[in-house]
């Protein structure tokens, strides 16, 4: 007897199937804002995002101007 077939392989399928859509269902709720059935986030979350990408901008500009090569000695 193999503790691998086909059965404990279906079996193991359908509990992850069923598993992602209960985790997915608890991860909609738990999200503040959501109405059920849309798929817009709420106003906070699009203000996080537009934050996290203006700073993301900001860091690679102002790490981008240190890298400046020193003076050239005049002889």
């Amino acid at each position: 007897m193999s503790i691998f077939n086909k059965r404990y392989a279906v079996l193991g399928w359908l509990t992850w199937v069923g598993a992602k859509t209960v985790v997915k269902h608890k991860a909609r709720q738990a999200v503040p804002g959501m109405v059920e059935g849309s798929k817009r986030p709420n106003k906070g979350a699009i203000a996080a995002g537009v934050a996290a990408v203006v700073g993301v901008l900001w860091f690679w500009r102002k790490s981008s101007g240190d890298a400046e090569l020193p003076p050239a000695a005049d002889e």
